[in-house]
């Protein structure tokens, strides 16, 4: 299913529209504009969602979690300018521009879907409006003091995406194959929210990409002329410098391929969805709970590791994470629990996310050993 999701989206990048479009437009810190429009990234354009010339799509091996939203991620860079390669980070070039896409697939009835079959999304060459509501385009600009977050909503329209510095809220309900629906809140974050989860360095408090990382992004992506290494095809067209065999380069699990060990569907999971505040210089970094992807001491993985604070955000239990017991696990209580006092990650979501409840919940019921 993602297959064809993702080589339409090419197909999209590549045909363009038939009259002329803006170039993507670079604007100043200062003078960002208050329609996705201007900056001529993605646009609404005859009924479908667009990319520019030389935008790139990607996609992450696994994802955050937000609310079951599908995504369109995005990256553009000037001309003749690239990312230098790192293995945790790259150093992107100033002027860069992410954006994310958040959109749930349309029922007939008009409510949205929560469904993991990307085949509807697109018609044609382009997002097609009229199958997927759009709720926000998250835009992250490389300065030259840094990274600008800025969140833009769309309209009810789906014609433009205005922004809002203050975040939103939109009510909503999911439906699954089932029929069973379930009425939630989704969330925008403000900027300064953004901040709380990108500034990954809690003593920089610097703002950076989480997902357009190495191990993120290696994997295969169906382009147009074939499936091909997304770092690879970074390399071709100009967008990534210094990238070394392929061999040596990390690589994280997509948490739903069960060709894979549980304890690496399970720790990319938690890397993606927590690694950004549980690491050693995160915001989260004095729990003492290390869940980023490069951490091997088991203790600070949180294996029979007591809490920093107990009460209600440990929901009573005495371990992070107990070894055959996930109902005993502190983990398991928070990333099942949907109280703002308790939840895990804290921004985000709303809901809870079942299938990496169980996914989790399975990899600590294979852990042997106990915590007496």
């Amino acid at each position: 299913m993602r297959k064809l999701y993702w080589g339409a989206v090419l197909a999209l990048m590549l045909t363009g529209c038939d009259a002329p479009r803006d170039q993507v437009t670079l604007h100043d810190r200062d003078a960002v504009p208050e329609s996705l429009s201007a900056w001529h990234v993605v646009e609404a354009i005859d009924g479908e969602l667009s990319l520019n010339d030389r935008v790139v799509p990607y996609d992450l091996n696994t994802a955050l979690f937000t609310d079951y939203a599908h995504k369109l991620r995005t990256v553009w860079m000037p001309e003749g300018a690239s990312a230098a390669y790192g293995d945790e980070d790259f150093e992107y070039p100033v002027g860069t521009i992410i954006s994310k896409t958040f959109y749930y697939p349309r029922g007939e009835d008009g409510n949205v879907l929560r469904t993991d079959d990307y085949s509807n999304d697109f018609a044609g060459s382009g997002l097609n409006l009229s199958n997927v509501k759009l709720l926000e385009t998250r835009v992250l600009v490389k300065r030259e003091d840094g990274w600008q977050a800025l969140p833009y909503v769309w309209n009810e329209q789906q014609t433009e995406a205005v922004l809002e510095i203050a975040g939103d809220a939109k009510r909503l309900q999911l439906v699954s194959a089932d029929g069973s629906a379930e009425q939630f809140a989704y969330v925008v974050p403000d900027a300064n929210q953004c901040s709380g989860c990108h500034a990954d360095n809690h003593t920089q408090k610097a703002v950076r990409p989480i997902g357009p990382r190495a191990r993120h992004l290696n994997k295969d992506y169906a382009y147009q002329g074939g499936s091909e290494n997304q770092l690879l095809y970074w390399q071709q067209v100009g967008y990534l410098s210094g990238l070394p065999e392929m061999a040596s380069v990390p690589h994280n699990a997509d948490y739903l391929d069960t060709s894979v060990s549980l304890e690496e569907r399970a720790r990319s999971y938690l890397d993606i969805n927590c690694g950004h505040c549980h690491n050693p210089s995160g915001a989260a970094d004095t729990s003492g709970l290390m869940l980023h992807h490069n951490e091997v001491d088991m203790r600070r993985l949180g294996i029979c590791k007591p809490p920093v604070a107990a009460g209600t955000g440990s929901g009573n239990r005495l371990f992070a994470i107990v070894p055959g017991s996930p109902e005993k696990s502190i983990l398991n209580f928070r990333v099942e629990s949907t109280d703002p006092g308790a939840m895990m990650p804290e921004l985000g979501r709303s809901l809870v996310h079942e299938e990496g409840v169980e996914l989790l919940s399975e990899w600590i019921a294979s852990i042997p050993g106990n915590c007496s």
